[in-house]
């Protein structure tokens, strides 16, 4: 009882200061009945609070403050009765109920006053009680780390446990310890991950927090792919699948996020899977689209991230109408190559769903006459181009499951630069002949097209002058 009229006593004291301090003033923040930032109260006391101000007032406080505890009292106050008056009763307070008390202007509510109140239980040293479960902390890199393990007085000395094999104490550098607020790391990393509490010491009795379980987030995404090639290709009314596959760190949280022709009319159907590696994490999103229509076309964009860290992949999609073959020809049927070229594509083959092709060469499998024919995409590929590859190409295309079939004959002419044959040969100068007989001068020649041979006469010159230089 004489603890309750000291409490009644002393915010009556405080009231009192408060008010000449008020009449200085115009109340542009509420008004309260104490002096100091922070109040200390015991356990089971009834803690008031007054607060005045201009306009009509409101109160905020601990969410451990529970609502049978709490009754406002409201009245206008003043002289003439033109300011608002409000008192806050929290009765039976309890160690739960430390924290910022807040009077307020309910139309302005960031004109404001507080005070700290701390409600002193010896028996519960920590705000929050120890046997409720354990709370999860994220830890984030270059960001500080905050163990909430408030204390329900100013004056508490406390040790951070880890594992119940390891102990810290404030060394106000790395780590600072604040009645209000707790053990704060100013650069934690992973050696502080795992449980960790609060523990002190409270007339010879040990006293511990709850359990803190610190969780390393990790944003570090490796790479981000999408399956099948670019572009993908599908008929109409048939199902697309995308699979948006994320490779990142252990621990990493991802956050997948896609853009697509149909999302306004949520046309698709998202499901997530996640598959725990030893060395790293796998992360997909399956985007599904029963029935394609000729609007889903377009381009399909997978987006991951993790905190800051963001990488993104996408994917062309094509729909068509109908299964075809089509091919495409450069120069109608007959094509024209020189010789010596790297590499040539003897036609461009396009056709859907992927068919079923053989190319012939003079009507025999042209893969299996010359290590230099290439089927790639369904085109011919000839690599270093020989005279001997000159022919007829035939393509074969069928694509069995809708019954379409087509072949298509073409003619490849190779063209060769037309050379001499003597020039490659030593021809000795047959010296001199006798004047008025036959002599048989002979020009090999080779080409495609066939080369048109020319020959021309220089004279011999004069005796004494140089001859004239060779065409």
């Amino acid at each position: 009882m004489m603890k309750r009229v000291l409490v009644y006593l002393l915010c009556g004291l405080y009231g009192v200061l408060a008010k000449v301090k008020a009449q200085k003033g115009n109340y542009s923040v509420p008004v309260l009945d104490v002096i100091s930032r922070q109040l200390i109260v015991d356990a089971n006391q009834t803690l008031l609070l007054s607060c005045r101000g201009r306009w009509d007032l409101m109160w905020t406080y601990p969410s451990g403050v529970v609502k049978d505890q709490v009754r406002v009292e409201e009245s206008r106050c003043g002289r003439t009765s033109h300011h608002y008056c409000s008192r806050l009763v929290v009765s039976q307070s309890r160690a739960q109920n430390t924290g910022l008390f807040h009077c307020r202007y309910r139309h302005r509510p960031q004109k404001q006053s507080s005070v700290y109140v701390y409600v002193t239980d010896s028996q519960q040293p920590f705000v929050e009680h120890p046997d409720i479960s354990p709370d999860v902390l994220y830890l984030t890199e270059k960001q500080s780390l905050v163990i909430p393990c408030r204390v329900t007085h100013p004056n508490v000395t406390t040790t951070l446990v880890k594992f119940h094999l390891q102990s810290w104490s404030p060394d106000q550098r790395n780590i600072t310890w604040n009645s209000r607020q707790g053990f704060t790391i100013q650069s934690p990393n992973y050696f502080h991950t795992g449980p960790f509490h609060c523990q002190t010491v409270v007339n010879g009795v040990t006293h511990q927090s709850r359990m803190y379980i610190v969780h390393r987030l990790v944003t570090n995404i490796m790479k981000v792919f999408l399956n099948g090639s670019n572009p993908v290709e599908n008929l109409k009314g048939r199902r697309l699948v995308l699979n948006c596959t994320a490779t990142a760190e252990l621990n990493t949280r991802v956050t997948f996020r896609w853009s697509y022709p149909g999302k306004r009319n949520n046309t698709g159907i998202i499901s997530r899977k996640i598959q725990n590696l030893r060395t790293h994490m796998l992360f997909y999103s399956i985007l599904t689209i029963p029935k394609l229509k000729k609007t889903d076309r377009g381009l399909y964009t997978c987006r991951v991230s993790s905190g800051k860290n963001v990488k993104k992949t996408n994917v062309t999609v094509n729909v068509y109408d109908r299964p075809f073959i089509h091919l495409k020809p450069k120069n109608g049927s007959v094509l024209e190559v020189k010789a010596g070229q790297k590499l040539y594509r003897v036609a461009r083959l396009k056709a859907f769903p992927k068919p079923e092709v053989i190319w012939l060469k003079d009507g025999r499998v042209a893969a299996e006459q010359c290590s230099r024919y290439h089927v790639d995409e369904n085109s011919l590929i000839i690599r270093d181009v020989a005279e001997e590859d000159a022919g007829k190409y035939t393509v074969l295309v069928r694509i069995q499951e809708h019954g379409l079939q087509q072949n298509f004959t073409l003619t490849l002419v190779v063209n060769v630069s037309p050379r001499i044959g003597e020039k490659a040969v030593l021809v000795q100068d047959p010296g001199s002949v006798p004047r008025g007989s036959r002599q048989a001068l002979h020009c090999t020649s080779h080409g495609v097209p066939r080369p048109f041979n020319t020959w021309f006469w220089h004279p011999c010159p004069p005796r004494g002058r140089p001859a004239a230089p060779r065409a």
